[in-house]
C-alpha cells in the first residue's frame, strides 16, 4: 500500500440463535483379545445401531462416523507381591452422530431404544441450527458493521476522513453453532423393554451464542 495512510480496525459480531436441530452422539466401545474380532464386533455393533435408528425412520446413511480407533489395552495384576501389567486386548472406540429436527417425543423414544439395546453406548446430546450458512453471513455482516462504526469514531477523534477500504481480513474459522446441555447421559434399562415406549423428555436448550471478528483496513486522508 506504499505511501498510503491507513487505519486498521477489528470488528466483532455476535449472534444469538434458537436451536432447531438435535444431535445424538453415540460412542460404541468393546474390548476383545483378537484384532480381527475387534473389527468384526465393531462392524456388528454399528450395524445394530443403524438398524435401531431405521426403526425411528432414519436412513442408514444418516448415521455419520466422527472418529474410529483401535488401541491396545493392558490391565494390572499382582504376582508375588509385585504389580505387573499384561495384555488385556484390543479396544475399539467408534463415535457416531445422527441429527434431526428437534422433537422431544422422538428423542425420548430414541434414547429409550438405545438404553435398552445390548450396545451399552455412551450418549451425549447436542443442539444446533439447520441454516448455518445464514447464521455465518449474519455474523460476518455484524462484524463488518461493528468495524465500520469503530473506524468512524476513531477517524473523527483523530481528525481524519475515511476513504476506500483497502483490505478485509477474516480468519474463516469454523464457528461452533452448537450447545451441549447434557453430556455422558446415564439411562437405566427397563425391566421389560418395549420398543413403542419412550422417556418423557422436556428439554428446551438455551440459545446458542456465537461471536467472530474481522479486521478491516481503510485508507485515510
Amino acid at each position: 500500500m506504499g505511501d498510503l495512510r491507513t487505519i486498521r480496525v477489528t470488528g466483532k459480531g455476535q449472534v444469538k440463535l434458537k436451536p432447531d436441530m438435535t444431535r445424538i452422539y453415540v460412542t460404541l466401545s468393546g474390548l476383545y483379545k483378537e484384532y480381527a474380532e475387534t473389527l468384526s464386533r465393531s462392524s456388528e455393533d454399528t450395524d445394530k445401531l443403524k438398524e435401531l435408528l431405521a426403526g425411528y425412520g432414519f436412513d442408514r446413511r444418516d448415521l455419520k462416523t466422527l472418529s474410529f480407533d483401535v488401541n491396545t489395552e493392558y490391565e494390572g495384576y499382582q504376582e508375588d507381591g509385585i504389580w505387573k501389567q499384561r495384555f488385556a486386548g484390543y479396544r475399539f472406540n467408534h463415535v457416531l452422530k445422527v441429527e434431526f429436527d428437534s422433537d422431544n417425543e422422538l428423542l425420548g423414544k430414541m434414547l429409550y431404544g438405545l438404553a435398552n439395546s445390548d450396545l451399552n453406548p455412551e450418549i451425549r446430546l447436542g443442539y444446533t441450527v439447520r441454516d448455518k450458512e445464514a447464521a455465518r453471513n449474519e455474523l460476518l455482516g455484524r462484524a463488518v458493521k461493528d468495524a465500520g462504526e469503530k473506524a468512524k469514531v476513531l477517524a473523527t477523534a483523530a481528525g481524519v476522513a475515511l476513504k476506500d477500504i483497502c483490505t478485509i481480513d477474516y480468519s474463516w474459522g469454523e464457528a461452533d453453532f452448537e450447545t451441549s446441555p447434557m453430556r455422558n447421559m446415564m439411562m437405566a434399562k427397563a425391566a421389560v423393554a418395549d420398543e413403542t415406549m419412550g422417556y418423557s423428555m422436556d428439554i428446551e436448550p438455551d440459545d446458542i451464542q456465537v461471536s467472530d471478528s474481522v479486521t478491516v483496513v481503510w485508507e485515510i486522508e
